[in-house]
C-alpha cells in the first residue's frame, strides 16, 4: 500500500511484516515517530531573515517559564507541606457556561467560578485545561493545574512530560484559556467601574498571554510556554489555533463583550488573526498542486505534518479540517486564495465520503467497529494517508493501520476514527459557495 506521511516510519517494519504474512500486511503500514523538537539549534537551519523572531520567541518563552516557576516557589516558602494539586477531569469549560442570561453573570454562583478563574491564572496570563471552576478558589502555593498526565504511559509514550508536576501550565487544549477570557469578560460586563477592573484586568492578561503565545509564522503551540514534545507544534487539534483567530477576531472589533480592550490591543489582535489566516493557507496540504485538506498539528519550522500522541499520525485530518474550513468560510471578505482553499477543501471531503456503513457498537461485547449499514448517513475517517487517501489509524504502540477493526479494544473505543464532522463543513458551503462560486474552469 502506497503511503507518504512525514514523520513515519514505513520501511523499518518490512521484514516483519513479510514473515508475518499477507494478513499482517493489510493491517500495519507504518510506525508513528514523534515530532522533531522545536530547538535554537533547528533555528539556525533557517534563512538568516527568519533566524532573529525565532530565537526571540525561544527566549522569551524559556524566561516565561522561569518567572512561572519561581513564583509557584515563593508561594511555596515557608510551608511545612503542599496543598494537594486541584482536581482535573472532564472539560473545565463546561463548568464555565457562555449561555446564561446577561444577569446570571452578576449572581453568587457566577462569581464563585469567577474567584476560582481568576485564583488559577498563571503569571504568564494563561490557565491549565480540564479543572472545574465551580471550586473554591487557589489555595497559597497549589499547583496552577491539575494532573493531565496520561493514565496509559510507557516508557517512549510520547505523551510523557519532561516534569510530571509541571505540564499543560497554560494551554488552548481542550478549549483553555479562551473559555476563561469569554467568562471573564461576562463578569466584567455586569460589574462596571471599579468593581468589574478585577475581571477586566485578568482578562486583559488573559489575551496578552494569547497575544505572546503565538508563533512568528502565525500558529500557536499547545502549550505555553513551550513544554516540548508535540505540544510545541502548531496545534489545530481540537480546534485549538481557530478558536484563538475567533477569539482575536472579536478582540479586534471590541465586541461580544470586548469593548474595554484598548486600541493598541485591538491592533495586534486584528494583524495575529491576518498571521492566523495566512498560516491556515500555508499549512492546506497539496496533492500534485491541488489543495487538500490540514493535519491536526504541524512543525512549527517548517509546516510538515507531525504527529501528536502515539496513536495520532502526522497526516490528513477530517474532522480538524472542518473547523479551519468553517472558519475560512466565516471571513466576511475572503480573498481568493482563500475562496481557491474553500472550494478545494470541499471537493475532496466530497470525493472521500464513505457511504453504507457505520462506526457502531461502543459498549458491546466486541467494541466499537466499523460495520455495514446500508442506507446510513455518510461517513468521514478522521485521518487519511496523504497522496493515497486510504484510512489511516493508530495504536498506543504506535503502530499504523489500515484497517480500524484491527486496532486494540481500548483505542477502538476511546477514539473518535470515524465521523459525520464534514456534514457541517458541507452544510455551510452550500450557501457560501453562491457568494462565492468556484470559477469556471479555463478552457
Amino acid at each position: 500500500m502506497k503511503l507518504r506521511l512525514p514523520m513515519l516510519a514505513l520501511l523499518p517494519l518490512a521484514l516483519s511484516l513479510a514473515l508475518a504474512g499477507p494478513a499482517a500486511l493489510a493491517r500495519v503500514v507504518g510506525q508513528n515517530l514523534p515530532p522533531p523538537p522545536l530547538t535554537a539549534e533547528r533555528v539556525e537551519t533557517l534563512p538568516a531573515s527568519a533566524r532573529a523572531a525565532w530565537l526571540d520567541y525561544l527566549s522569551r518563552s524559556s524566561a516565561q517559564q522561569a518567572r512561572d516557576r519561581a513564583a509557584l516557589a515563593a508561594e511555596r516558602a515557608g510551608l511545612d507541606t503542599w496543598p494537594a494539586p486541584p482536581e482535573s477531569h472532564g472539560r473545565g469549560a463546561e463548568t464555565m457556561p457562555l449561555n446564561k442570561p446577561a444577569a446570571w453573570y452578576a449572581s453568587e454562583e457566577a462569581l464563585l467560578i469567577g474567584r476560582n478563574i481568576l485564583s488559577y491564572q498563571t503569571p504568564a496570563g494563561g490557565w491549565g485545561k480540564n479543572q472545574p471552576r465551580d471550586r473554591p478558589p487557589r489555595a497559597r502555593g497549589q499547583a496552577y493545574v491539575g494532573n493531565n498526565n496520561s493514565k496509559y504511559a510507557t516508557p517512549g509514550d510520547f505523551d510523557l512530560p519532561k516534569d510530571a508536576n509541571w505540564s499543560y501550565v497554560g494551554t488552548i487544549d481542550n478549549d483553555a484559556t479562551i473559555t476563561e477570557i469569554r467568562f471573564l469578560t461576562r463578569l466584567a460586563a455586569q460589574a462596571p467601574g471599579a468593581v468589574g477592573e478585577v475581571y477586566r484586568e485578568a482578562a486583559l492578561r488573559g489575551i496578552d498571554y494569547v497575544l505572546h503565545a503565538q508563533f512568528p509564522n502565525g500558529g500557536w503551540p499547545q502549550v505555553w510556554p513551550l513544554q516540548g514534545g508535540y505540544h510545541d507544534a502548531v496545534t489545530l487539534n481540537d480546534d485549538a489555533v481557530v478558536e484563538v483567530a475567533e477569539l482575536l477576531m472579536q478582540v479586534a472589533k471590541g465586541s461580544d463583550g470586548f469593548d474595554f480592550i484598548p486600541q493598541d490591543r485591538r491592533a495586534q489582535a486584528a494583524q495575529a488573526v491576518e498571521r492566523t489566516i495566512q498560516l491556515l493557507l500555508d499549512a492546506q496540504l497539496r496533492e500534485g498542486g491541488q489543495r487538500t485538506l490540514w493535519a491536526q498539528q504541524y512543525d512549527a519550522l517548517t509546516l510538515a505534518p507531525v504527529s501528536a500522541r502515539n496513536y495520532e499520525p502526522g497526516a490528513p485530518c477530517t474532522a480538524e479540517s472542518v473547523g479551519v474550513l468553517v472558519f475560512l468560510m466565516g471571513l466576511p471578505d475572503p480573498s481568493r486564495q482563500v475562496q481557491a482553499a474553500v472550494h478545494d477543501g470541499i471537493a475532496l471531503l466530497e470525493r472521500i465520503a464513505v457511504h453504507g456503513r457505520a462506526w457502531d457498537g461502543k459498549g458491546s461485547t466486541e467494541g466499537r467497529r466499523l460495520i455495514d449499514k446500508p442506507g446510513s448517513r455518510p461517513l468521514w475517517a478522521r485521518f487519511y494517508g496523504q497522496d493515497t487517501w486510504q484510512p489511516l489509524f493508530g495504536d498506543r504502540d504506535k503502530s499504523l493501520h489500515d484497517d480500524v477493526n484491527e486496532l486494540s479494544r481500548e483505542r477502538r473505543d476511546g477514539y473518535n476514527w470515524w465521523g459525520e464532522w464534514p456534514a457541517k463543513a458541507l452544510k455551510a458551503y452550500e450557501s457560501w459557495s453562491t457568494r462565492w462560486p468556484r470559477p469556471a474552469a479555463q478552457p
